[in-house]
């Protein structure tokens, strides 16, 4: 997903060459039930949900099948408006506080932060932000953490030993790495390496790098297309989350894939566990209805479906695993960078354009 350069105003801008999903709106409400404790809503007898509107960066099928469990359990009607998430924070910043978006579910922290820092974003319970590891949510209560999701080196095994592997993502500005990844700098996946790298290493030291992955690295337009030409070997690796390598090998099968994952080394700037996050809208008429939607988010519940869902992610609240990652995130030893201390990507989206990746 593409947090896109920001115009005078400060508003996030979405180059014209990508695409941006089409609205994604949910099936008829379904029947009122009654609602447990276990669900992340609160029962209340005497209150009938109604009906919000999700404007969502997410990954649509995860989010509908948690939509669809939630209005099961009781919650009220959920309208999903899917796009990417950077349009969708522009959009909630146009709309104000005339916006018909009652909840924002983005795929990583800066477009989260973007809406806070603006002031548009009510305080979550704090029960709810409870339910998940401390650190984890932003610290002014503003938006709760709900899944997670690694930087990783996708690389074809035919290609690469793992005797060739670099231990730092650092290591990629060497020269023997010319031509031989790929880096999707458009994506905002590849935004929060380059924070991770100014915040341990400093400003100049991320800016050195940039200019060297630059001139090393193989420029496309996705993340997808990453995993695919490493599998095809027609790139030897490429900065990815650990998640598309698992949806290119449930594409193209176990027997036809290539490559692996390759961590790197404990606390580097590269071994970094981002998040993704949802929040309520200060200007939500149905703001009730919304904190229930973020609680059920973090319930466990809906961290199972996230855990055992094609998307691969992380669920964040303790005690519930995806056994279908080869890595536990209990095994990860991440860079000592809070999702909060990504910031709103101001400072990285420079750099960007800065050495000419945006």
């Amino acid at each position: 997903m593409f947090l896109g350069r920001r115009d005078p105003d400060g508003r996030l801008m979405r180059p014209q060459r990508h695409s941006i999903r089409g609205l994604v709106v949910t099936a008829a409400c379904v029947g009122m039930a009654a609602i447990g404790a276990s669900s992340g809503i609160a029962a209340d007898s005497s209150a009938r949900a109604g009906s919000i509107t999700l404007y969502s960066g997410q990954h649509e099928q995860t989010v509908s099948k948690l939509v669809a469990d939630f209005e099961k359990r009781g919650g009220a009607h959920v309208s999903v408006r899917s796009a990417d998430e950077a349009t969708l924070a522009n959009q909630i910043m146009q709309e104000g506080s005339k916006s018909p978006a009652d909840v924002f579910f983005a795929e990583n922290p800066p477009a989260l932060q973007v809406l806070s820092e603006r002031g548009l974003l009510a305080r979550v319970r704090a029960a709810t932000l409870g339910a998940v590891a401390r650190g984890r949510s932003a610290p002014s209560g503003t938006w709760v953490a709900v899944s997670a999701r690694a930087a990783v080196l996708d690389y074809n095994t035919d290609k690469l030993a793992k005797a060739d592997l670099p231990k730092s993502l650092l290591d990629l500005a060497s020269a023997k790495w010319k031509g031989k990844f790929a880096i999707a700098p458009s994506e905002t996946d590849f935004q929060p390496l380059v924070t991770s790298i100014a915040r341990l290493r400093g400003n100049a030291a991320a800016l050195s790098w940039l200019k060297a992955i630059k001139r090393n690295a193989k420029v496309l337009a996705d993340n997808e297309l990453i995993a695919a030409a490493v599998n095809k070997g027609s790139v030897a690796a490429g900065l990815v989350d650990h998640y598309y390598w698992y949806r290119q090998r449930d594409e193209v099968g176990a027997a036809n894939t290539k490559s692996a994952l390759h961590y790197f080394a404990a606390h580097d700037p590269g071994m970094l566990v981002d998040v993704s996050g949802a929040a309520v809208l200060k200007s939500s008429k149905h703001a009730a209805d919304a904190q229930r939607f973020l609680a059920y988010l973090v319930s466990k519940p809906a961290q199972t479906i996230i855990a055992t869902s094609e998307s691969y992610e992380y669920p964040l609240r303790p005690g519930v695993v995806n056994h279908k990652i080869l890595r536990p995130l209990s095994s990860l030893v991440p860079a000592r960078v809070t999702a909060t201390q990504l910031g709103d990507g101001k400072a990285a989206l420079a750099m960007l354009q800065e050495v000419g990746l945006l």
